[in-house]
């Protein structure tokens, strides 16, 4: 008898239907459902990801002026502050 190596067809369903399984439980983890008189709560300024965008702006600025490097946004420069 020659053992067979890889996997059978048996095998291939059953691990693709545990992949799929993951997934699905992976995607259900970001649904959520919002009642309208929390939507209020989850608008305000605080729950933003960047509260003041003008004092990270600023933030930037500072960061990528005295480091010599952008800070990962898309503005060039040197060590100098003079862009």
């Amino acid at each position: 008898m020659i053992a067979r190596r890889g996997i059978g067809a048996r095998a291939r369903r059953w691990l693709a239907l545990v992949a799929l399984t993951a997934l699905a439980a992976i995607a259900a983890e970001g649904c959520a459902t919002v009642h309208p008189w929390d939507r209020d709560l989850l608008a305000e300024k605080k729950m933003r990801f960047v509260p003041n965008p003008s004092q990270q702006a600023v933030d930037d600025h500072v960061y990528f002026s005295k480091e010599g490097s952008t800070g990962g946004v898309e503005v060039g420069g040197g060590g100098c502050g003079c862009n």
